[in-house]
């Protein structure tokens, strides 16, 4: 029934593309506005990927367009209990002491893994040297990630791969432990910006100015990290400043030792 249904719709499209043809051919397509022409491009592509899914039997295709309006955005299998697929820009981001750096950012699907090496090495272009640590996901231990970062020094979060030794080594539990309790910061980061600066509502429609956007919101985010950076200098500069001249002062005035309660 369902392939019925489908060969039907296909039917009626290619009816009613070949019907446009036709009067394109009598009064010209620049009678369309560039929407109109847009959309009629999107919906000629709409229906060779359908068309040809269709003949195959199969429900992939490469590039697969799922929004007319918004042919570069794709499906993306994330196997989520409340979304399985999502809709929308992949990126890949480091966090450095707090402040985070857009990496890639792009609408196919692709493996995160790949971007270490590029990652690591952005990182020593931008302090002039190599992290000592590099706290991620278990998509990227892989063993190309793991020989990259021993090749630098680099010591990579996770335990080791294969099976796990019969003696528990502590120490090494203990490391593997906290490396998760810092890689909690990355994780941190997605949930604040999608809670806070509207990073899962993202209403531009073009790819250009949906990605200005995530930018954007990037960038915010750590202006306001530098400004309470900022006010925290400036918070214990006034504080420690005040404590300092009121040791002074209590030091030089035996009457007020018994008001020291602000330590």
């Amino acid at each position: 029934m369902v392939r019925r249904g489908i060969r039907k719709q296909l039917g009626y499209i290619r009816r009613n593309l070949r019907h446009i043809e036709e009067l394109g051919e009598k009064v010209g397509l620049d009678k369309l506005s560039k929407k109109e022409y847009k959309d009629l491009l999107v919906i000629g592509e709409v229906y060779r990927q359908q068309k040809e899914m269709y003949k195959k039997g199969v429900h992939r295709v490469e590039g697969r367009i799922v929004s007319i309006s918004q042919p570069h955005v794709r499906p993306i299998v994330r196997g989520k209990v409340a979304s399985p697929v999502e809709f929308g820009a992949k990126i890949s981001v480091s966090v450095v002491d707090g402040y985070v750096f857009l990496d890639r950012l792009s609408w196919e699907n692709y493996n995160e893994s790949a971007d270490l090496k590029d990652q690591v090495e952005r990182y020593r272009d931008r302090y002039g040297y190599y992290p000592e640590s590099v706290h991620a996901d278990k998509i990227y231990r892989s063993r190309e990630n793991r020989r990259f970062c021993e090749s630098l020094g680099i010591r990579l979060s996770g335990p080791p791969l294969g099976r796990p030794k019969k003696e528990r080594d502590r120490e090494k539990e203990k490391i593997a432990w906290q490396d998760e309790i810092d890689r909690i910061a990355v994780e941190g980061k997605f949930g604040n910006g999608k809670r806070r600066y509207g990073l899962s509502r993202i209403m531009s429609k073009r790819a250009d100015t949906s990605a200005s956007s995530i930018g954007m919101i990037i960038l915010v985010m750590n202006m306001e990290k530098i400004l309470k950076d900022f006010l925290f200098v400036i918070f214990v500069y006034v504080v420690l400043g005040n404590i300092n001249r009121f040791r002074r002062y209590n030091y030089s005035n035996n009457s007020l030792k018994s008001a020291i309660f602000l330590n």
